[in-house]
């Protein structure tokens, strides 16, 4: 009796699933993966077993991955002082080679065998593979809270993807692997540049017309003024949120990020708690979704 009872809730799960497992189907899901959900274990494999079932539901998943936390790690282990500018670190020629060590390596590889334990084929890659992706040194723009004086920052070998070749996605697509990409490329003066994970995955959900482009937090999603969780934002609605706001601190990046993928073609860009386990599915293959989805 109580087989037959799981049963038939299992059939009640799949039922209510198979309708947006069908809006998936052949599309691009971009996943950026990192905070809080990467230094947890149990998270991980949840991740990775999220992403196999993605593939083997018929979805085309896209994983980017950022480690900030794995970066500043290694740094401390190999005495190399972190210097900041405007609340940014400084990525100076010595910090670069560690960066692309750290992401493109082993961060990269873990997440890869992750995946692979569930079944699945992943691939690592960077910007660099198949000239994914070239970047261009990024000016950051600081106000000083004192003087409020704007100034440009010098943040060293930090860029912002300028061009993206999808050849390399676009077969990748037609074969059974899932690639998960370092947010690292090369610059057309011969640098490496390391590339803030957010705005590397918007540039690739934008250059493949990602159906979702969901952004794995440690909030929830957006929320609003009494701190509850709004599921779905329009970028006017967004803007003036911000302007009255409701959306404040490392929210707005976040928020412009969206706003600045669905731009470039995404369909929609999600929000979504990456500490809560099997988010991806519970966003993609529920009614309600799990997070916050922004569309134009």
């Amino acid at each position: 009796m109580a087989d037959g009872l799981e049963n038939a809730y299992d059939a009640e799960v799949l039922s209510k699933a198979l309708p947006f497992m069908q809006r998936y189907e052949n599309k691009t899901v971009v996943i950026k993966y990192g905070g809080h959900a990467m230094g947890d274990p149990e998270l991980g494999k949840a991740f990775a077993r999220d992403v196999a079932l993605l593939k083997q539901s018929g979805v085309n998943p896209i994983v980017v991955h950022g480690g900030g936390p794995q970066i500043g790690d290694m740094l401390k282990k190999l005495g190399i002082e972190s210097k900041f500018e405007g609340g940014l670190r400084v990525t100076d020629k010595r910090t670069v080679e560690i960066v692309e060590m750290v992401l493109a390596g082993s961060i990269n590889k873990e997440i890869v065998a992750m995946i692979n334990a569930e079944g699945e084929w992943a691939i690592g890659l960077c910007g660099k593979d198949g000239n994914m992706v070239f970047a261009e040194k990024a000016n950051k723009k600081y106000v000083d809270p004192t003087s409020n004086i704007e100034r440009v920052l010098d943040l060293g070998f930090v860029g912002e993807p300028v061009e993206i070749d999808r050849t390399l996605l676009d077969l990748l697509a037609r074969s059974e692997m899932i690639p998960v990409i370092a947010p690292v490329a090369p610059g057309r003066d011969g640098n490496t540049y390391n590339i803030n994970a957010d705005t590397f995955a918007g540039a690739i959900a934008g250059a493949v017309f990602a159906k979702r482009l969901l952004f794995l937090t440690d909030v929830p999603g957006v929320l609003d003024k009494n701190g509850n969780l709004i599921p779905e934002l329009s970028v006017r609605e967004a803007q003036q949120l911000i302007a009255d706001g409701t959306i404040s601190g490392g929210m707005i990046p976040k928020v412009e990020t969206c706003i600045e993928a669905l731009d470039r073609g995404v369909e929609g860009v999600v929000i979504v708690n990456g500490k809560t386990a099997h988010s991806v599915l519970l966003e993609l293959f529920t009614e309600h979704g799990a997070g916050t989805l922004m569309v134009r």
